[in-house]
């Protein structure tokens, strides 16, 4: 009967923890591999910029006029949908 037991928390504990950890882990991947030039990104840092190139390991970034980054590709944490958050704005200004 523990056997059991312990076999059911251990499934748990990897429907729990592992399985969420490895679906980003693979979201994040497809969105490295999917980087083209033009795109909204936000690093891990917080720095919001245009994809200007890609090469292996390293995005270059437009974050201003005239200031481009280089950043470790990795570092890109998401992109940023331009047409969403066009939309979220427009409600907010619904709201007030």
């Amino acid at each position: 009967m523990d056997f059991i037991v312990l076999i059911v928390f251990g499934l748990a504990m990897y429907l729990l923890l592992f399985l969420p950890q490895q679906r980003k882990s693979r979201d994040h991947k497809r969105l490295l591999a999917s980087l083209t030039e033009g795109d909204e990104v936000v690093t891990n840092s917080g720095i919001y910029g245009f994809v200007n190139a890609v090469d292996d390991d390293v995005v270059w970034l437009d974050v201003a006029e005239g200031i481009e980054l280089r950043v470790a590709k990795s570092a890109v944490a998401s992109r940023i949908d331009v047409a969403a958050e066009a939309e979220s704005e427009s409600d907010d200004d619904e709201d007030e």
